[in-house]
């Protein structure tokens, strides 16, 4: 017997493919909001901040400036061009400007070393020097007269042996110059350094390469190129050297005719009940304070990149 045939299943229709599940519309991100600027803040906040500054200026600037002039001419001009024509007042001028004409080129020097020995070497203990130079921004103009007593006044450690020379330094002119040197000599380093470090040292090392000497590169590429921060840190240097009080009281010794500074003059005047000779002698530091401003925004103003200039950099 022939075995039965086996039944072959019928092979299965296809299913039908399932539709893709559809996936939800994406949701747009929401914008980023831009940081707001300082100059967009409310009107409000915008003019009370510039009035507080007003008012701060006002207060403590124009109102002293402008009652120093007006007290310095209620006599009339006569009288404020007779206190400044005293013999004394006029000694005092000369002692200011004989201090800072010797004063500020002193700085001027000392600052541009300063900064060439931070900003093109290195060596160990460099931030030492960085630090000496602000000595004087954290010292008491007081103590430095002080410690000018202590080295060269008669009883000091260097003074017995200068006085046995000639040499007398403390109540008289070099007294005054050494307190004032101390006092000053950080504004012109400290306009320097900033500046020749951001400006590096390509330009130097290209005129190196090209043969030029250690006082031609000084000459030729340094001074040019800091030649206007030089002169602003000797504006500076200059104005706080008329101006310097603490420091020379100490060492002058109230010398009439001979050790008093501008300064010290008002002072004297002030104590005496002379008030109308002291405004007029203190209007000439205001009159200095001005000229140093507008020699300061003139730079500024000589200095700032032209529009030209800055649009045509890459």
């Amino acid at each position: 017997m022939t075995s039965p045939a086996l039944a072959v299943p019928a092979p299965d229709r296809e299913a039908p493919p399932r539709p893709a599940p559809s996936r939800p519309a994406a949701v747009p991100a929401p914008p980023r909001r831009r940081p707001r600027r300082a100059t967009e803040d409310p009107a409000l906040v915008r003019w009370a901040l510039v009035a507080i500054a007003l008012i701060f200026v006002g207060a403590f600037v124009l109102v002293p400036a402008a009652t120093v002039i007006a007290e310095a001419l209620r006599g009339g001009v006569a009288l404020w061009w007779k206190a400044l024509a005293d013999p004394e007042a006029l000694a005092a001028v000369r002692l200011t400007l004989l201090v800072a004409a010797i004063a500020v080129p002193l700085n001027a020097l000392f600052g541009l070393a300063a900064a060439w020995s931070v900003t093109r070497f290195r060596y160990a203990g460099k931030s030492v020097l960085v630090s000496l130079v602000d000595l004087p921004f954290g010292v008491s103009p007081v103590v430095s007269g002080m410690a000018t007593v202590l080295l060269f006044g008669a009883h000091g450690w260097l003074g017995p042996w200068l006085l046995a020379h000639g040499v007398k330094v403390v109540f008289a002119v070099p007294g005054i110059v050494l307190a004032t040197v101390f006092v000053t000599f950080p504004f012109v380093a400290r306009e320097l350094i900033p500046f020749m470090e951001a400006q590096g040292v390509e330009e130097e090392e290209a005129a190196l390469v090209l043969g030029a000497s250690g006082w031609q590169i000084l000459t030729r590429v340094t001074l040019p190129n800091v030649r206007w921060s030089l002169l602003y840190g000797v504006i500076l240097c200059n104005a706080r050297a008329m101006g310097e009080f603490g420091a020379v009281s100490v060492v002058s010794g109230h010398i009439r005719g001979l050790t008093n500074t501008v300064p010290l003059q008002v002072e004297i005047l002030y104590g005496e009940y002379a008030f109308q000779a002291a405004f007029a002698v203190a209007s000439l530091l205001f009159l200095l304070a001005l000229v140093t401003l507008v020699a300061k925004k003139a730079l500024e103003w000589h200095h700032r990149p032209r529009p030209s200039a800055v649009r045509s950099a890459p």
